[in-house]
């Protein structure tokens, strides 16, 4: 019989990749603002994760850890202290899978690199920009020998309020740098599977185990942490309880989940990010609240190790 897991991933997207999704300039970013991600919502995610006694992995961007000495201390200190440190590229550029598969492999070599070097380990795992993946990009995949990747968002409500706001900022000249998947993503399978490297979406015989973010069966509504931390609590506990069936619980946070307004982020940025409105405290508490739910019902475990633990069974 298969383990019951889950697992609880942190994409480390600095503020400037905000301002680029909400065609916002960069400049309203001091260097104060630039920091918050490995300053102040990395140590609290810590602290929870340890507080709660559950594991945790991070998924890094090269540049931002390259061009910062105080984030690969701090992920060498997370490292050491047992959370996985994963890949999320180098550049975190939305329309990676646009590039040439020459330039898609080196930005994950030096991705890799920047990694090692801040934590002593070479990353097993890879999350991509956006969740956006093409056979190119599964194809560095491979290359790098990742054991594992976990991009895979089919959910349908979250694609559909993407292509909503991306049209609107076209609209006032205001263009965002995100890029829209392909629609083939709504169909992706919800739960771990072996892609088909041609057609990464679909399941086939490539290497490297997907491992989709959770999303409600049906109608795949996104339990993440933009959601589960500002909709009603009945609300999320009535998602969460729908995906009891499911053998791996994934559930992925963005380390802007646990940052609000008043850590100066500039508010232009407020007003656009609205979850930022949210009190980080609530917001902690809430996921503090969901991270127990997950350790009473299943094995918490590394995205590693559910990889590790379920690639017998895929």
């Amino acid at each position: 019989m298969a383990p019951r897991l889950a697992s609880i991933s942190v994409d480390l997207d600095s503020l400037p990749h905000y301002c680029r999704i909400h065609g916002l300039p960069e400049s309203l970013l001091d260097a104060r603002a630039r920091g918050l991600v490995y300053t102040t919502a990395v140590p609290r995610l810590l602290e929870l994760l340890a507080q709660v006694g559950v594991p945790g992995t991070l998924f890094a961007i090269g540049e931002d850890v390259a061009g910062d000495a105080r984030a690969g201390g701090v992920l060498r200190e997370a490292h050491a202290a047992g959370v996985e440190v994963a890949s999320h590229s180098f550049s975190h550029d939305y329309a990676l899978t646009r590039r040439t598969p020459d330039s898609i492999r080196e930005d994950l070599r030096r991705a890799d690199e920047v990694l090692e070097a801040a934590t002593g380990a070479r990353p097993e795992g890879f999350r991509a920009p956006g969740y956006t993946l093409n056979a190119a990009l599964y194809a560095a995949m491979v290359e790098r020998g990742y054991r594992y990747g976990s991009s895979a968002f089919p959910a349908t409500p979250y694609y559909a309020a993407k292509a909503a706001v991306m049209g609107a900022l076209a609209v006032l000249r205001r263009p965002s740098r995100a890029v829209l998947d392909s629609p083939r993503v709504l169909l992706a399978p919800r739960t771990p599977y072996w892609p088909d490297p041609s057609r990464p979406y679909t399941r086939g015989g490539g290497s490297v185990l997907e491992l989709p973010m959770t999303v409600v069966p049906g109608v795949r509504f996104p339990f993440i942490g933009t959601f589960v931390t500002t909709l009603p609590l009945p609300t999320v506990e009535a998602a969460y309880r729908a995906c009891q069936g499911d053998v791996f619980f994934n559930l992925e946070l963005h380390a802007v989940d646990v940052l609000d307004a008043d850590d100066g982020i500039p508010p232009e940025l407020v007003r656009q990010q609205r979850d930022l409105r949210v009190p980080a405290a609530r917001k902690l508490e809430r996921l503090r609240t969901i991270f127990q739910w997950l350790r009473a019902d299943r094995d918490v475990v590394t995205l590693r190790d559910a990889a590790v633990q379920l690639a017998p069974t895929v």
